[in-house]
């Protein structure tokens, strides 16, 4: 779950901080495992090769919930480094905990809203792609001005993104793929590598919930833009 920000005047948050109960394991990793492994938010920009001690890749993931996904694509992908941003305990906790029992070099996690981590963390034109996978579809529309992909927000992707870099979504929702849709295809530097909706790229995994979806007939939006000029490609 992740934040949307208007960037100008009162934020309007995407999420409800219901941090839910933690286990022991996902409490023991907040409390050991954050220094190791997570990044405290700051009002300074990130040198991302001096956090992963490597020139390579940078690919942001916006609200990686449990992190199950997010650390299946760093374990499939070495030559790529990952920074996760989510704003609920027990999934920073999951995904702390991953990133010991799998030894992933190439994962960080930040915990907190996502709109200030791009704008103060994250340098203009230095992310090799962004993925966010179903975001929170706020489905009553009198909350759709909650959703996460704005035009504002789109925008300040765009800035982040390095020429050629990749903006991956995914929803489950179809009037929000829609809208996703509509965003993108409005947000002048971005490019969709589909006529509409992108075949699922073989480095996202599918989730247990996706799966489950799936089998009760449920639909599965895929939306790949990508910043020109491109001159590099998704990870395949």
């Amino acid at each position: 779950m992740t934040d949307n920000t208007s960037l100008i005047g009162r934020p309007i948050r995407s999420f409800v901080l219901r941090q839910g109960r933690m286990s022991v394991a996902q409490q023991r990793a907040q409390e050991q495992l954050q220094t190791v492994y997570g990044l405290p938010y700051s009002e300074r920009t990130l040198d991302l090769t001096t956090v992963f001690g490597r020139a390579a890749p940078k690919i942001l993931e916006i609200g990686f919930g449990m992190g199950d996904a997010t650390a299946m694509i760093a374990a499939a992908h070495p030559e790529n480094d990952y920074l996760g941003i989510e704003v609920h305990g027990p999934g920073v906790g999951s995904l702390l905990n991953q990133i010991e029992q799998r030894n992933l070099a190439n994962l960080r996690v930040v915990q907190h809203d996502a709109v200030e981590v791009l704008s103060h963390m994250i340098a203009d034109d230095s992310l090799s792609g962004v993925h966010i996978f179903f975001p929170d579809p706020w489905h009553k529309s009198r909350h759709h001005k909650r959703r996460l992909i704005q035009p504002a927000f789109a925008a300040l992707i765009a800035r982040k993104l390095m020429p050629g870099g990749y903006w991956h979504c995914a929803t489950d929702w179809e009037d929000y793929a829609i809208q996703i849709l509509q965003v993108l295809s409005g947000q002048p530097g971005l490019n969709n590598v589909a006529s509409d909706y992108a075949p699922r790229p073989a480095y996202r995994p599918l989730t247990k919930f996706e799966q489950r979806g799936m089998r009760l007939g449920h639909g599965i939006w895929d939306i790949l833009f990508r910043k020109t000029p491109a001159t590099r490609a998704e990870p395949t």
